[in-house]
C-alpha cells in the first residue's frame, strides 16, 4: 500500500466520514521518496578491478614485421568476438593554443601497405581546422571484450576532394544529410532549428542524390609510431610499439617490447 494511502485510512483501516460541516475534505499530504544520495567515483569503481576476465594473449614474437596487417588481424578479431563498434576510435589533436582536444571518430580504411589510418572530418569544424594548422594526431582504439588497445601517432594529409567525394557517396542517406547539415559544433539555439535544418538536407539529397557536403574531407594518418597493448588481468600487460625508421609510406619498421 502507498504511504499516502496509509495516511488516509488511519489505524482502523477505514476512512471516517466527514462530520456535518466539516467543509471539504483535507488533501493528504503527499511524501517523496527520498533520493539516494550520489555514490563517489571510487564508490562506483569499487569491486570492478578492470580485466578480471578471460582475455586473449599477444604473442609478440610471432607479430609481424610491419603493424599494418596485426592491426587487421586484431580488428578481425574484435569483429567475430562481438565488439560493440569495432570501427570506432577516439582521433587527439592539439588547438591553436596548443591543448590538446579529442573525439570519437569512425574509421573509414586502413592502408596495411603504407601503415595509414583514414578517417573523415568537417574541414570547417573543429578538428579540420585544428589539423590544417598542425597536421598531426594521435589515433586509439580500445577493444574492452578482449583488453586490447592500439595506439597510433603521425602526421595527417588530407585527400584529393575526388576522394573525398567517392567515400561521401558510400555513405548512409541519414550520414550524408547529417553532413549536408553542417555548422559542427556551432552554438544551436533550439531542436527545432536543427530539426529544419535536417528537413532542408533531406529534401536536398532527394533532389541531389550526388550532393556533396561542402568541406568533406578524407584524412590519412600516416603512423610514425604504432603500439599495441594486450591487458591482463594481474597486470602482466603485454607491450609492443612499432617505429618507423624509414620515410612515410615505406615499410621500414623497428619493433620493441615496452614495460607494462
Amino acid at each position: 500500500m502507498a504511504a499516502e494511502d496509509e495516511d488516509l485510512s488511519g489505524p482502523g483501516g477505514t476512512t471516517p466520514a466527514p462530520g456535518p460541516g466539516s467543509g471539504p475534505e483535507p488533501r493528504p499530504e503527499t511524501r517523496s521518496e527520498p533520493r539516494p544520495e550520489p555514490r563517489s567515483v571510487p564508490e562506483l569503481m569499487l569491486g570492478r578491478p578492470p580485466m578480471a576476465r578471460p582475455l586473449p594473449g599477444f604473442d609478440t614474437g610471432a607479430a609481424p614485421a610491419e603493424p599494418g596487417p596485426l592491426f587487421v588481424d586484431w580488428l578481425a578479431t574484435a569483429v567475430d568476438a562481438g565488439v560493440l563498434d569495432p570501427q570506432v576510435f577516439t582521433l587527439s589533436t592539439v588547438d591553436a593554443d596548443g591543448l590538446p582536444d579529442a573525439r570519437v571518430l569512425v574509421l573509414r580504411d586502413v592502408d596495411a601497405a603504407g601503415t595509414g589510418w583514414v578517417f573523415s572530418a568537417a574541414a570547417d569544424s573543429p578538428k579540420g581546422r585544428q589539423l590544417a594548422d598542425h597536421p598531426a594526431a594521435a589515433l586509439t582504439v580500445y577493444w574492452p571484450r578482449l583488453g586490447r588497445q592500439v595506439r597510433v601517432r603521425g602526421t595527417v594529409e588530407r585527400a584529393a576532394d575526388l576522394v573525398a567525394a567517392a567515400e561521401f557517396a558510400t555513405r548512409s542517406p541519414d550520414a550524408r544529410i547529417g553532413a549536408l547539415v553542417g555548422r559542427q559544433s556551432e552554438p544551436l539555439a533550439s531542436p527545432a532549428e536543427y530539426e529544419e535544418a535536417v528537413a532542408v538536407a533531406r529534401r536536398r539529397l532527394e533532389a541531389t542524390p550526388d550532393a556533396v557536403a561542402a568541406g568533406h574531407a578524407v584524412y590519412t594518418l600516416w603512423a610514425h609510431e604504432v603500439e599495441f597493448w594486450q591487458g591482463e588481468a594481474e597486470r602482466h600487460h603485454v607491450r609492443l610499439r612499432y617505429t618507423r625508421t624509414g620515410p612515410v609510406l615505406t615499410p621500414e619498421w623497428s619493433r620493441t617490447l615496452l614495460w607494462p
